[in-house]
């Protein structure tokens, strides 16, 4: 009877001290909780700065202006009295489908990134391939001078560039009329955009240069070194091994360009004042946008800032999609 009693007291002192132990080694829900709010902070407060700056200066003015987008703008008697903001959701969209000065920008603009990217980009990637080369000198120097231009701002590079335009003081065209007998009329209609584009170009190439020699950098010194002892020469190891590795480089800079096309606004609004009426209020999409903001019809310049952002959002998408289709 006494052994049985002191048995049950020992089993019933054990399981406390093994519930004890169980309940100071489990960790306690809460804690857990605590612990995983912990691991979230941190990196939520460091995304906090662009998280608000990302919705106040992009996503705030976009919502705003395709809200203003919603209105026209109502003008009566002989303008003496207030206008007023009437709510037709579709109005300035059809009037954008029949504005044929803004069709007539979005087709220059279209045209002007046809033709000047593929050029701009041509002349960046071989820049970086001669500059990546075994044989190449000076390569810090070059890389600077590349960069330089780039360095100017755009409406300092425009007025640089109208002083060599302009048909009275163009040393370019004095040199011609010497050599050859005639200028270049760089602002004839059918030569002013690419005046404008050879502006662009000669900014922007030595930062997209910049950026697919960096690129070059990245590729193992062992994957070139045995393309050459396979008897691959220069011109090979470029059009098969370079080219191909920077590939990611090449969409990136072709995508920024395509969206810096669109927003073509600086040069063409330098150049206007001294091209002949060559470039009008309308020449550009933005410069429309632009005009009808001068006008005070601000509805009508959201529509058309709206259609803009969506058509370079859907090309540049569609650019995305179609050059990495094939890395699946």
């Amino acid at each position: 009877m006494h052994t049985s009693s002191t048995r049950a007291v020992t089993t019933a002192d054990s399981g406390r001290r093994g519930l004890g132990r169980t309940g100071a080694g489990a960790p306690a829900p809460g804690g857990t909780a605590r612990r995983s709010g912990g691991r979230w902070r941190t990196p939520l407060l460091f995304l906090l700065p662009f998280g608000v700056l990302f919705i106040a200066m992009y996503l705030v003015p976009i919502v705003f202006a395709f809200v203003q987008s919603l209105f026209t703008l109502q003008r009566s008697g002989l303008g003496l009295e207030a206008p007023t903001l009437d709510f037709t959701p579709l109005a300035n969209y059809t009037r954008l489908l029949g504005d044929t000065e803004f069709l007539a920008s979005l087709g220059r603009v279209a045209l002007f990134g046809l033709v000047q990217v593929p050029v701009m980009l041509g002349l960046a990637l071989l820049l970086a391939l001669l500059l990546d080369s075994r044989s190449a000198r000076g390569k810090g120097f070059f890389r600077l001078a590349a960069f330089l231009p780039y360095a100017v701002p755009g409406v300092i590079a425009a007025v640089m560039w109208s002083f060599l335009y302009s048909p009275v003081t163009s040393p370019i065209n004095t040199l011609l009329e010497r050599v050859v007998g005639t200028g270049i009329p760089f602002f004839a209609p059918e030569i002013v955009l690419w005046a404008v584009a050879n502006i662009v170009t000669w900014g922007w190439t030595g930062y997209n240069m910049l950026i697919i020699y960096s690129s070059l950098q990245t590729i193992p010194a062992e994957t070139i070194e045995a393309a050459r002892l396979d008897g691959a020469g220069p011109a090979r190891i470029a059009w098969s091994i370079k080219i191909p590795m920077v590939r990611p480089a090449l969409v990136l800079t072709a995508v920024f360009s395509i969206i810096g096309s669109a927003q073509l606004y600086n040069e063409p609004k330098v150049l206007q004042t001294i091209s002949g009426g060559a470039i009008s209020n309308t020449f550009t999409p933005l410069m429309a946008a632009q005009a009808q903001v001068t006008a005070q019809n601000y509805p009508y310049a959201a529509a058309q800032s709206v259609v803009l952002a969506l058509l370079v959002g859907v090309l540049s998408f569609t650019f995305f999609k179609l050059t990495n289709r094939g890395e699946r």
